[in-house]
């Protein structure tokens, strides 16, 4: 179990995610800047709407999923 906060990913704070993968942080992200902005808390606003750029073009996405993934692989174990 590794763990990465919504800053590492590119959000604005340090909500911890916890995920065996990187995709479970990642998509553990994508959910908190939901509902975060959901809830009326407009600093998530810019990194949601990246977030929802990054699977629109996936191409182009793809850079920051693998920097991501990268960054993910070297943390320690918690």
């Amino acid at each position: 179990m590794k763990t990465m906060t919504c800053k590492q990913m590119g959000g604005p704070c340090d909500t911890a995610f916890q995920g065996k993968k990187a995709d479970d942080v990642i998509h553990a992200q994508d959910s908190h800047l939901k509902d975060m902005v959901a809830q009326g808390d407009e600093t998530h606003r810019s990194a949601l709407e990246d977030m929802q750029g990054r699977w629109k073009r996936p191409i182009a996405g793809l850079g920051w999923y693998r920097n991501t993934k990268k960054a993910f692989a070297a943390l320690p174990e918690d």
